[in-house]
This record gives C-alpha cells, structure tokens and sequence, in this order.
C-alpha cells in the first residue's frame, strides 16, 4: 500500500508542476513585465537596432511616402533614394529615442487590446517615428521628405483573430500575478513533507521517501520548463502566421524581445530543477549506504 501511494504521489506531482510551472511563469510574465510599461519599453527598446526592425520601419515608411509622390518613370529610383534616407537614419540615436517613445504609447495599446473588445488586433504605431524622420530629412535636404505623411502606420503584432483568443487567458493571468508561482513552490514543499511523513519505519525511511519526492519534483520543475518553451514556440509560430509578410520580420523581433525573458525563466527552471533532481537521487544513494536499516523484531 504504501509503495503504491508512493507511485501515485509521483506521478500526480511529475504531472500537475508540468502544468503548474508554465502557467506560474506566464502570469509572472504578464504582471511584472507585460502590464509594466518601464519593463515593457526596456524589453523592446534594443529592437531599434535590429536590422529587421530598421528594414521593417525604412519599408513601411517608405511605402507610405510613395504613395504620396509621382515622379513618373523615376518613381523606382526615388523610391530607393527615400528608403536608403529613412533607413540611415533608423541607425542614429534619434531614432532610438522616437522608437522608445512610440512603443511607451504603445505599450497602452498592446495593454487595452487586450483588455478590450472584440476585433483589436495588436500593434505598434510608427506615427512618432514618422515624424521624427521626416523631420531629420527635411533637416538635411532631403528631396520629397516634406512629403512623407504623419499618420498612423502600425507593425502588426498580433491579429484581431489571435487577439481575441488571448484576451481571456491573458485577464486570467493578469488576476492571478505572481500567486500561481507561490502556490507551485508551496505545493512541491508540501509534497515533499507528505513523503516524509508517510516514509517507510523510522528515519531512514522517510529521508529516504522524502529525498524521492525531492527528486520527482525537481524533475517536474524540469518538465515543466519544457513544456513552457514549447508553449513558446507553438505560440510564435501561429502569431507570426497571420502577420503581414512584409513585418513578419519586425513582428519575429518584437516578439522574441518580448518574450526573452521567459526563455531566460525556462533554462534557469530547467537547470536548477534538473541540479535537484540529480543531487537528490545522490543523496538518496548515499543515504541508503550510510543510514542504518530498521531492525525487524522476532
């Protein structure tokens, strides 16, 4: 009986920290960096020095201008010269200034987006990054730079559709903070002290039972890191499948910066649970060498 209550609490502790591990890293996520808007910003600020970001923004910009411009036959060559301006200046210390500024407005859109309605897709408006642009040209004499219009010109995130499919699991998350990461620690402690008490006769035997349950909840944290980057991945994969393919790129960026902190949480879950797996499994070896075996009474 006690081997089999033993078989069970593992399989039920291996299984529930794979669920609860990803789920306590996501609403970690979303409450101290997503709903943050000095972390949010920090998050994507290096973005504008992504060459795919900078190509992103000189395209979108560009193709706005053009719109505006009729050269006749030299309309490709303007064109070229415009985006070649535009994307110079994506490398200067201005743009990165207009790039943090437009994504602390933005970071008020992703966050009513999702909190909203129906049919709001998630993005990023170039408009302040417009301005600063064009501004920077006609400053220099660009030619045709007065003409780039200041409207809202967005890098799509993520889509009205996809969108809607997040809003509630994001509310959730948001509700539950960092509690389900307290909850998940608390759980593995106290299934580890349940082994404990219910160990074999004696201390040899709950050490014994306890080291176990140690183990099996280190490898849990392990699985559950897992399945969070495979989480990760799946989610990337169908958000970016229904961006435009010419901000596939910047969107990819955005979303890697955004998400990098959770890759960092998966590998550091990964390794410290594996290390007290391992060290527990050691441990328990040692202990069964060292510590006396009850003795039977006749």
């Amino acid at each position: 009986m006690r081997t089999y209550f033993s078989a069970a609490l593992s399989v039920a502790l291996l299984v529930l920290l794979a669920v609860l591990v990803p789920l306590s890293a996501l609403s970690a996520w979303v409450d101290l960096e997503i709903d943050d808007t000095d972390r949010y910003v920090a998050a994507v600020a290096p973005l504008a020095s992504d060459p795919h970001v900078q190509n992103t923004v000189a395209d979108l910009i560009t193709d706005e201008a053009m719109k505006q411009i009729d050269v006749g036959p030299l309309q490709g060559t303007v064109r070229d010269f415009l985006h070649e301006a535009v994307r110079s200046f994506t490398t200067t210390d201005a743009f990165q200034a207009a790039w943090n500024a437009a994504n602390r407005t933005a970071h008020e859109a992703v966050t009513a987006a999702l909190d909203g309605d129906s049919g709001e897709s998630v993005t990023i408006d170039l408009a302040p990054v417009t301005e600063k642009v064009k501004q920077n040209l006609v400053d220099n004499g660009v030619p045709f730079a007065d003409q780039i219009p200041v409207q809202h010109t967005d890098i799509q995130i993520v889509s009205a559709d996809r969108a809607d499919q997040m809003r509630q699991s994001f509310r959730w998350l948001r509700a539950a903070s960092i509690w389900p990461a307290v909850g998940t620690l608390v759980f593995a402690l106290l299934a580890i002290l349940l082994a404990w008490v219910r160990g074999g006769p004696g201390r040899r035997g709950s050490a014994l039972a306890a080291l176990a349950a140690t183990a099996v909840a280190g490898t849990g944290f392990a699985l559950g890191a897992l399945v969070l980057r495979g989480a990760i991945a799946l989610a990337r994969n169908r958000v970016l499948a229904e961006v435009p393919g010419s901000e596939t790129d910047g969107a990819a960026a955005v979303y890697d910066a955004l998400t990098g902190s959770l890759r960092t949480t998966v590998w550091i879950v990964f390794g410290t649970g594996l290390a007290v797996a391992v060290c527990a499994v050691a441990a328990r070896i040692w202990a069964q060498r060292v510590l006396p075996a009850p003795t039977t009474r006749t």
